[in-house]
């Protein structure tokens, strides 16, 4: 992705070329042989990656909310459920955003409808490719917000047993930004919580150090 981006941002046969004298002078030229094919393809190839890491991610959510696959924790991670919900309706809210991902990763760039009088007979979309990874992107990142917030719910429930030292490491991060949930509350507000803690670059440093340790 990262080297498709940089050779056509860089190839001599796209609109414009930029040239710059010293810092003083800028000369800018057309040379009007464009197309954003490969930057289309690419984009589309990656919301289909990104897609399935929330896919995947999905999947682990639901193996800690059901009982027959979660190894003794109770129902969608309520202390009492039935009374409670638990995490259950988070669970809806990933399952229906990976829905929403896979109707986004239909590929733009198989589509075309010439412009510019047929002059620009075949265009790429990779626009719409752009703006669709973006919203698969931020689907995604929700779907790994969820499983973290259910992953710190669920080691709540095994304490005093403690996880490996990476994870229990996320796991003391992440109680110092949300509680155990004993009982049902305002999950959205824990979600938007660690949504903005996965952005701040400090935290992707946290994690990487972590995970390279």
């Amino acid at each position: 992705m990262t080297e498709v981006i940089e050779r056509e941002i860089n190839g001599v046969t796209d609109n414009p070329l930029i040239f710059v004298d010293n810092h003083e002078e800028i000369s800018i030229l057309s040379g009007g042989n464009f197309h954003g094919q490969s930057l289309a393809l690419a984009l589309d190839y990656l919301a289909m990656a990104v897609a399935e890491l929330a896919d995947i991610s999905e999947r682990r959510i639901e193996q800690l909310l059901n009982p027959n696959y979660s190894n003794g924790l109770p129902p969608f991670l309520a202390a009492n459920s039935g009374t409670n919900s638990g995490y259950m309706m988070l669970h809806v809210t990933a399952s229906a955003l990976v829905n929403e991902n896979k109707v986004l990763c239909h590929p733009a760039s198989v589509d075309s409808i010439p412009t510019s009088a047929n002059r620009e007979d075949h265009v790429s979309m990779g626009m719409t490719a752009a703006n669709k990874l973006s919203l698969v992107i931020e689907n995604a990142r929700t779907v790994l917000a969820i499983e973290l917030l259910a992953a710190h719910q669920g080691l709540g429930f095994r304490a005093p047993h403690c996880a490996g030292t990476k994870v229990q490491s996320i796991g003391q991060a992440l109680r110092a930004l949300v509680p155990f949930r004993d009982c049902d509350g305002l999950y959205y507000e824990d979600l938007r919580t660690v949504l903005r803690w996965i952005q701040v670059p400090q935290t992707l440093g946290f994690f990487d150090e972590i995970l390279s340790a």
